[in-house]
């Protein structure tokens, strides 16, 4: 029954003409600091492109050091640690500059290296 009503009030606003992508846009540019809708979408473009890219990019690796399913997990993961993340940070600066988003990813990388050293430094 409370499904039914959450359903019937979801509808409501579809009818209205109300976009249901506005709230989640909305929280996310609230969340991150962004002025517009279109920096969020160009963050989250920046994320595909960076994702899709080192996925992309580990295929390949994996393949010159010859690794395949009979490789052990623990020297994938290792692998991945030690190439595949730098890497995906540094896609992420490389498109966030080409999608104009450079400093939003720069802020978020230091900080991520910020808390990474204090996780270290203990």
């Amino acid at each position: 029954m409370f499904l039914c009503k959450k359903f019937k009030a979801s509808d409501k606003n579809m009818q209205s003409g109300e976009k249901s992508a506005q709230p989640w846009l909305g929280k996310m540019q609230e969340k991150w600091g962004l002025e517009t809708t279109r920096q969020v979408l160009l963050v989250l473009a920046v994320f595909s492109l960076s994702g899709s890219s080192v996925v992309w990019l580990r295929k390949g690796l994996f393949h010159l050091l010859g690794y395949d399913d009979a490789t052990p997990m623990w020297l994938k993961t290792i692998t991945y640690i030690l190439f595949i993340f730098p890497t995906y940070q540094s896609l992420l600066l490389v498109y966030g500059f080409l999608l104009g988003q450079f400093s939003f990813f720069w802020e978020k990388e230091k900080k991520m290296f910020r808390w990474i050293a204090a996780k270290f430094s203990k």
